[in-house]
């Protein structure tokens, strides 16, 4: 085993799904080295999300407070660390302002992307990089910021930490029967990955026609609320509105709960599979080989080929790995029928 470094901190401020597939180094990190002291710079809502995580320090940054915040931050590790600093930073994130707050970590080893992945001078904030391995698994790749330090992450652990009280408010939501639970995030981040309300409804009612209770979730946006309540108007079937009434901490005990979750590609996707859920997801913007759900994905519509072919006139396998096609109409590709075979596949495979 190799030597312990004296600390580590983690930049990885966004989004909910990214951190989510962090989670599994901190537990490479902490099983090699069990007294390792790790600091974690993260946003204000993924550390609502992961709020608890044993044996992590976390620091907020909010990008609204610009280069006033990056230097409070600065002073914030200094008086935790003295002069000398971390002795490792690992870089996870490559957009602009991450690289740039990462000049503000004071770090002797700085951890950052292999050159593929590298983007808005990446290069200028680090000095070694992980290692170039092509067609990995957004989550594998964060999983291989711990090379440099000796270590192979060869396990998966998440344990999301989740407070009795948010799995007992999920419990409460609806009643066991027996019912199977198909649990609806119908949005994205990312407006251009979400399907329509029509086709969400049309799957809905296929499983409730099957005995499933539905279930719609999701945050308080103005966009989540106007699709569930269009969802719901096209739905024949009854269907249960939780969306905009959970917190960041009960959201994956309610994931938790459902059999199978419908989704794009999000972050619910990516806490739902953490939490044990099967994911039923929607791709055709997103390649789901690297940003589908990690353990399964038996269960997703795969239309990204068919999006590179007549977005970018080339077959997926033409193009850079990572690639989004986030283009009006991509999401069109995935048809009612698409998932609809999908929800059966996991009918099939989970009907004894």
């Amino acid at each position: 085993m190799p030597q312990a470094p004296m600390s580590i901190c983690l930049l990885r401020l966004s989004a909910l799904g990214d951190v989510t597939h962090v989670v599994p180094l901190v537990r490479t990190l902490q099983a090699a080295w069990p007294q390792i002291a790790l600091t974690w710079v993260i946003g204000k809502g993924e550390h609502r999300l992961l709020e608890g995580l044993p044996g992590v320090d976390f620091v907020e940054y909010d990008k609204k407070t610009g280069f006033a915040g990056m230097r409070a931050l600065r002073n914030q590790l200094r008086e935790r660390t003295g002069r000398r600093g971390y002795e490792v930073l690992l870089q996870m994130q490559v957009a602009a302002r991450a690289n740039l707050l990462s000049a503000f970590i004071p770090a002797a080893l700085r951890v950052g992307y292999d050159r593929s992945r590298s983007k808005d001078l990446h290069g200028l904030f680090i000095n070694e990089r992980i290692p170039d391995s092509p067609g990995l698994h957004v989550l594998d790749a964060i999983g291989s910021f711990c090379e440099p330090l000796g270590l192979k992450q060869t396990q998966v652990r998440w344990d999301l930490p989740v407070p009795d009280a948010a799995r007992e408010w999920a419990h409460a939501q609806w009643i066991e029967d027996g019912s199977q639970t198909l649990l609806i995030s119908p949005c994205s981040s990312h407006k251009l990955r979400n399907w329509q309300a029509d086709r969400y409804a049309a799957v809905a009612d296929h499983a409730a026609a099957r005995g499933w209770r539905i279930v719609l979730c999701g945050g308080r946006s103005q966009l989540e609320r106007e699709t569930t309540d269009a969802i719901l108007a096209a739905m024949k079937a009854p269907a249960l509105d939780l969306v905009g009434k959970d917190t960041l901490k009960q959201l994956p005990a309610l994931l938790e709960r459902a059999d199978l979750v419908m989704t794009p590609d999000s972050g619910p996707m990516h806490i739902a599979n953490a939490m044990g859920a099967k994911v039923l997801g929607l791709h055709a913007a997103s390649n789901p080989a690297r940003s589908g759900p990690y353990s399964d994905r038996r269960y997703c519509v795969d239309r990204y080929d068919d999006a590179a072919r007549k977005y970018l006139g080339r077959p997926a396998s033409e193009l850079k790995w990572g690639t989004k096609i986030e283009h009006d109409g991509v999401m069109d590709l995935a048809t009612v029928n698409d998932a609809i075979a999908a929800f059966e596949r996991y009918v099939t495979d989970y009907t004894d």
